[in-house]
C-alpha cells in the first residue's frame, strides 16, 4: 500500500513540474509565470482542485510517444475568488509549448461541460503557441470542439480570457468568442498568422508586437478590452472584473452593502460649459456619479468618443455607455458603435442594468465612415439596445441630435427612464445648419446674409436647444438638476430592479453582425 501512495505522490510531483525545471526557469527569464503560479495569486489561497492532472497524449507521430508530459500541457479545474465558484484552464508553456492537441483540448472540453453545467464563469489562461502539428488533424479538431462549446456557453456563463503568453493560428478564435480578452503588455500576442508567414505571403516587415501586442489590439484593432502592465495586473484585473458579473444568466450581480447619505453632488451644476461647442470630459461625470472608485472602463484606448465600463451605484453593479465629448466631440462613429454595442449584449446577457449618458452630435460623416459600413456598425449599437431587457436608464446631459439620439436608448426603443439635465439640446441638428436648411431663402436674399444667419440661428436655438419640446410629449421623463442624477439614478434603477420583458416567440434575431 505504501508503494501506492509513494507512486501515487511522484507522479502529483511530476504533474506539478510541467516541463521540468529547466524549462520553468526559462519561462521566468522571461518574465512570465508559470501556469500553475497564475492559477495561485487567481484564486482564493487552497481552493484550487485539479482535474486531469494525469492526462498524458495518446499520439505516436514523429517520435511524440517518447515525449509526454502529465496533464499533457494544460492546468484544469475550479476553485473560488472572493468565496464564488469559478472554472479555470491554464495553458503550461513549458510542455511542447503549451501547444493544443487532442487530450490537451478534450480537457478544456470537459471543463467548459462542467462550468455550464453548475452555472458558473469560465476563465482560461492563454500561453500556447497555437495546434501542435505533430498531432495533425486532431488538433485542428480540437480548437474546433472548444468554438463550439465556447458559442454554446455565450450568454449563458461568463467567460474571461487571459492572454499571458502567445496566441496564434486558430487559437485566437476562442477568445474572440468569449466575452472579454485581457492581454499583457510586452509579453502576450494575438494573430492569425505570425510576423514570418506575413513576411512571406505579403512582403511585409512587422515585429510580433506591431503585429499583434496588447497596445496594437488595444488601440488600433480594439480585439483586446483590457491592456494590462504585467502578469500581476492582469490577474489583479480579472479579479476586479469578476466583482461586477453573475454567475451566470439567471442570476444577478452581487448587490454590495451601501450606507446612504448627502446623495447630492454639486459639482455637477456647473461641469458643462456655458458654450454647447465646448468640450468636457464625460468621465468626470461619471465619477461624481457612481460610487467612489468603482468605474472599471473597458477598452480606454479604442473608440474613445463612447466611454464603455462597469461601476457601482449604492452597491448595485451597472454598466455605462457615454459618449465622450473630449474626442471627436463625441459623435457616433464605426468604432465607438461596435465597441457600444457589444458591451450592451454582454450586460443584457448578464442582467446587469444599464446607465447611458448622452452627449451625441450625431454620426461621423465622411467617405471613411460610410465605405467603413457605418450604416451597417451603427445598426450594431441600435439594435443592441432595442433588444435589451434589463432596466435601461438614460440622462441627456447635453446634445441629443438627429438619429443619434434615436439610437441611443431613448424611450422610443425601450429605455424604461429617460433624463435630461437643463443643458439638453433635443433636436433634429444643431441650430447653425438647421437654420442654414429652413431659412435659406431668406437669408440669401437679406441685405446682411451673415447677421440674418445669426438671428435665425438664435431663433431656432430657443425653440429646439432645450429639453422641454421632449418633456411636452413624454419623450423625457422629468428635467433634472445635474446636481441630483445621483439621488434620481438610484430610485429610478431600484423602481426598475424587478423589469420583466416578454419577448415575441424567435429562434434568434438577425443583428447585423
Amino acid at each position: 500500500m505504501r508503494d501506492k501512495n509513494k507512486e501515487l505522490s511522484e507522479k502529483i510531483e511530476a504533474s506539478k513540474l510541467g516541463g521540468g525545471k529547466k524549462r520553468i526557469d526559462a519561462q521566468h527569464s522571461k518574465g512570465k509565470l508559470t501556469a500553475r503560479e497564475r492559477i495561485e495569486l487567481l484564486l482564493d489561497n487552497n481552493s484550487f482542485e485539479e482535474i486531469g492532472g494525469l492526462v498524458t497524449h495518446r499520439s505516436t507521430n514523429f517520435g511524440l510517444e517518447k515525449t509526454k508530459f502529465l496533464g499533457d500541457g494544460v492546468i484544469t479545474g475550479y476553485g473560488t475568488i472572493e468565496g464564488r465558484i469559478i472554472y479555470v484552464f491554464s495553458q503550461d508553456f513549458t510542455v511542447l509549448g503549451g501547444s493544443l492537441a487532442e487530450a490537451h483540448a478534450e480537457k478544456i472540453c470537459k471543463l467548459m461541460d462542467l462550468a455550464m453545467k453548475n452555472g458558473a464563469p469560465l476563465i482560461g489562461l492563454n500561453d500556447s503557441g497555437g495546434a501542435r502539428i505533430q498531432e495533425g488533424v486532431v488538433s485542428l479538431a480540437g480548437y474546433a470542439d472548444i468554438f463550439y462549446k465556447n458559442t454554446l456557453a455565450s450568454g449563458v456563463i461568463p467567460q474571461l480570457s487571459a492572454i499571458m503568453g502567445p496566441c496564434a493560428g486558430g487559437a485566437v478564435y476562442s477568445p474572440a468568442l468569449t466575452d472579454f480578452i485581457l492581454m499583457t503588455k510586452n509579453t502576450s500576442y494575438m494573430f492569425v498568422t505570425g510576423p514570418n508567414v506575413v513576411k512571406t505571403v505579403t512582403n511585409e516587415e512587422v515585429t510580433a508586437e506591431e503585429l499583434g501586442g496588447a497596445e496594437t489590439h488595444m488601440i488600433k484593432s480594439g480585439v483586446t478590452h483590457f491592456a494590462c502592465e504585467n502578469e500581476l495586473e492582469t490577474i489583479k484585473h480579472l479579479k476586479k472584473l469578476i466583482g461586477y458579473i453573475p454567475q451566470n444568466c439567471e442570476e444577478t450581480p452581487q448587490h454590495l452593502p451601501y450606507k446612504f447619505g448627502d446623495e447630492s453632488r454639486l459639482k455637477l451644476d456647473n461641469l458643462i460649459p456655458e458654450n454647447p461647442n465646448q468640450p468636457y470630459d464625460i468621465k468626470e461625470v461619471i465619477t461624481e456619479l457612481v460610487d467612489e472608485n468603482s468605474f472599471l472602463e473597458v477598452q480606454n484606448n479604442y473608440g474613445e468618443n463612447i466611454v464603455i465600463g462597469f461601476a457601482r451605484l449604492a452597491g448595485r453593479s451597472i454598466g455605462l455607455v457615454a459618449n465622450q465629448p473630449a474626442v471627436l466631440a463625441g459623435v457616433l462613429d464605426v468604432n465607438a458603435s461596435k465597441k457600444g454595442a457589444r458591451f450592451v449584449r454582454f450586460c443584457d446577457a448578464f442582467n446587469i442594468p444599464l446607465l447611458v449618458l448622452e452627449d451625441v452630435p450625431g454620426f461621423l460623416p465622411g467617405t471613411d465612415q460610410e465605405w467603413n459600413a457605418i450604416i451597417t456598425n451603427g445598426a450594431k449599437l441600435l439594435y443592441a439596445f432595442s433588444e435589451a431587457t434589463v432596466p435601461r436608464i438614460t440622462v441627456i446631459t447635453r446634445k441629443a441630435y438627429g438619429g443619434a439620439y434615436d439610437v441611443m436608448n431613448s424611450k422610443h426603443i425601450g429605455a424604461d427612464f429617460n433624463f435630461a439635465w437643463p443643458t439638453a439640446e433635443i433636436a433634429v441638428m444643431g441650430a447653425k445648419g438647421a437654420a442654414e436648411i429652413i431659412f435659406k431663402k431668406e437669408i440669401k436674399s437679406a441685405t446682411n446674409p451673415e447677421k440674418k444667419l445669426k438671428e435665425k440661428e438664435m431663433e431656432y436655438a430657443e425653440l429646439f436647444a432645450n429639453p422641454y419640446n421632449a418633456a411636452s410629449r413624454g419623450f423625457i421623463d422629468d428635467v433634472i438638476l445635474p446636481s441630483t442624477t445621483r439621488e434620481k439614478l438610484i430610485k429610478a434603477f431600484k423602481a426598475c430592479e424587478n423589469k420583466s420583458v416578454s419577448s415575441p416567440k424567435k429562434k434568434h434575431g438577425n443583428i447585423p453582425l
